[in-house]
């Protein structure tokens, strides 16, 4: 029995892959249905719907569709002004909706070729939120699902994580984190799960990617007390992600795709 949490813990895995991100956005199903999470009283089930929404932003032809979808634009202005919201929430939704109204007003006045380079697909990199950085983490021991959500425990304890993402076949994290964040903050509380170690990924004067050592001896970690973000993980839907997720044909399959069996939960629970 598929519940409003499990669905959209999964819709935004299957959003973190760009090929299944038009096909989310098409669906006549899927796209409603994360409107009306916008309004759902679970912390976590509107936190994982802004994740949602701002991988599928990161389609630049999905904008229009998604500017324009009934709601959107005043549920994450209503969302944005909700009292008693974590700061995590109120800033990935002002990060949405950033995105969301500004695109088609910069592309207006652009030639297609600045065009081209503004809509290089990222997940939170160089966005609207000034307030917030994306930091690239390779961790070493990350084989699989079990240490992946030993992972995910460690950096939703961390005070100042927006949201994160994975690319397991290279043992790499992305962190969406505050700008006041230390980097090193991450990497201390990924090691006191005393099984996996981070370095930080960036680029030399190359273009080439070096590991940078983080220090874990001096730095504080203020941890959340309220935890608003991912499944425990033996509900995630992570141990199907690396082989089933990137379904390019999922708005085409009528053989019972998970997206369609998604897309009928949300109409069924959200008829209108």
């Amino acid at each position: 029995m598929m519940d409003a949490l499990s669905v959209v813990t999964q819709l935004r895995d299957l959003a973190s892959e760009p090929q299944n991100r038009e096909a989310i956005v098409q669906d006549q199903g899927c796209l409603p249905g994360l409107v009306l999470f916008l309004d759902h009283k679970d912390s976590k089930v509107l936190f994982a719907t802004l994740q949602t929404l701002r991988y599928l932003a990161e389609s630049p032809r999905n904008i229009n569709t998604m500017k324009n979808e009934l709601g959107m634009m005043v549920s994450l202005e209503t969302l944005m002004e909700r009292t008693g919201m974590t700061s995590d929430i109120t800033d990935l939704a002002k990060e949405v909706y950033g995105v969301l109204s500004g695109q088609t007003q910069r592309q207006a006045c652009q030639t297609p070729e600045q065009q081209k380079k503004g809509n290089k697909p990222q997940f939170f990199i160089n966005s609207s939120n000034k307030k917030a950085k994306s930091v690239t983490l390779h961790i070493q021991g990350l084989d699989g699902a079990e240490q992946r959500g030993v992972c995910e425990e460690a950096l939703l304890r961390v005070k100042g994580v927006i949201s994160f993402t994975f690319q397991m076949a290279l043992k790499r994290c992305t962190v969406r984190i505050r700008a006041d964040l230390p980097t090193e903050s991450l990497a201390t509380a990924i090691a006191a799960t005393n099984m996996l170690s981070a370095k930080q990924v960036v680029k030399n004067e190359n273009g080439e990617e070096v590991l940078i050592p983080l220090s874990t001896s001096g730095s504080k970690v203020e941890e959340n007390s309220h935890l608003p973000d991912y499944l425990p993980e033996d509900e995630s839907p992570e141990k199907e992600l690396d082989r089933a997720v990137s379904r390019t044909g999922a708005k085409q399959d009528t053989g019972g795709s998970w997206l369609n069996t998604a897309a009928s939960f949300l109409t069924k629970t959200f008829y209108w």
